[in-house]
């Protein structure tokens, strides 16, 4: 029989593509959402272009991964799970705590404790996983060390010094990191990804379930969510663009992040899930290459053919890190793949998927509104 593939959280972003891709090789697809308003709308059968293009597609049980009966009834015939099912947004999980923990630490505990304590026939699943656990990542030391250092301290961010210090050491340089980095999450968000990894990374192996984690890094592409404000500065900054207001660029626009095209996402997904040398493997899913705050606004600048004011304003968020830049070693030599949609190429693609969209309300301005009242954001 053909495996049967439940995807968590699987009416989203990555999930919708993901599901077609399994049915593209021959298995059947079960997807468990939420349909949270923040990403679907208030109405999802008409409001969520994501939720349609499940259509034809995959089964659709509308339910929660915090509900046990959402999860037996999903998880009945399902031979691979892919848990994509998560809160997400470093800087709402600083004041929406007990929403963060219960659905992805809860969530992912439930789904355990369903295998673990029932006959299943789950012989694989995927977390997905993220470079947040990382927190400030790998650097090296003039003398050659590697070293992860702490995160940034308010007080040297107030004072407009945005780079990452370790005590005892002059200046240090960013290096990609790699899976066996210190595991140091910087915000509620990371710390609740890196509970979802332990849990199914101790847990499966003793209920007969082959563990693999993927490290997401920063995932971009058509199909992305542009209302949500907690998506990413591409849907973000895009809309401020259609929209002609002012860009508001974070500390020095020297932040550095590893951008990801939605595709590549999928297609490491597709084999952490199937291929036998995954099995109880972690991998970081990126591109391996840093692209700063001031790349993104070029590309997007000349992408829409168009510009509108930019600021460099110095503001902070706590929480945020500084640079992120994943080694994708293990990807390429264990599971024979490596990213193939460059930074310039994805964005030409995502902008022209933009444009086709309507142009969104300035939910963004409200959430940074939230963080300054909490003080969170400086």
């Amino acid at each position: 029989m053909p495996d049967h593939v439940l995807i968590t959280g699987g009416a989203g972003f990555i999930g919708t593509r993901l599901a077609k891709r399994f049915v593209e090789s021959g298995r059947t697809v079960t997807v468990l959402d939420a349909l949270i308003p923040q990403v679907h709308g208030d109405d999802p059968a008409t409001t969520s272009p994501l939720l349609r293009s499940l259509d034809g597609v995959a089964e659709v049980i509308h339910g929660t991964v915090t509900s046990s009966d959402d999860l037996g009834r999903a998880l009945d015939r399902a031979t691979i799970v892919v848990h994509l099912a998560a809160e997400t947004g470093t800087g709402q999980s600083m004041y929406e705590i007990d929403r963060y923990v219960e659905a992805n630490v809860g969530g992912t505990a439930k789904l355990l404790d369903i295998l673990a304590n029932s006959e299943h026939t789950v012989s694989r699943m995927v977390i997905a996983s993220s470079r947040s656990i990382y927190g400030e990542g790998a650097y090296r030391t003039a003398d050659g060390r590697i070293v992860y250092p702490p995160h940034r301290a308010d007080a040297d961010m107030a004072a407009g010094d945005f780079d990452v210090h370790l005590a005892g050491e002059g200046a240090i340089e960013v290096i990609p990191t790699d899976e066996r980095a210190t595991l140091h999450p910087s915000s509620v968000y990371g710390i609740t990804k890196q509970m979802q990894e332990s849990l199914i990374m101790t847990v499966g192996p003793t209920i007969g379930v082959e563990p693999v984690a993927l490290r997401y890094q920063n995932v971009y592409g058509p199909g992305q969510s542009l209302k949500n404000p907690y998506t990413g500065i591409l849907s973000i900054f895009s809309t401020l663009i259609r929209q002609g207001k002012e860009i508001n660029i974070f500390e020095d626009g020297l932040e550095s992040r590893d951008f990801v095209y939605i595709d590549d996402v999928v297609e490491a997904t597709f084999l952490a899930a199937t291929e036998p040398a995954a099995a109880g493997g972690v991998f970081n899913v990126g591109s391996g290459v840093a692209t700063t705050v001031h790349d993104v606004v070029a590309a997007l600048f000349a992408a829409f053919g168009t510009t509108v004011p930019t600021r460099v304003s110095g503001n902070y968020r706590l929480g945020d890190i500084r640079h992120n830049i994943a080694d994708t070693t293990a990807l390429r030599e264990k599971l024979g793949f490596t990213p193939a949609v460059s930074f310039s190429e994805g964005v030409s693609a995502f902008v022209d998927w933009v444009r086709t969209e309507p142009v969104e309300g300035d939910s963004y301005q409200r959430s940074l509104d939230e963080m300054a009242s909490r003080n969170l954001l400086k």
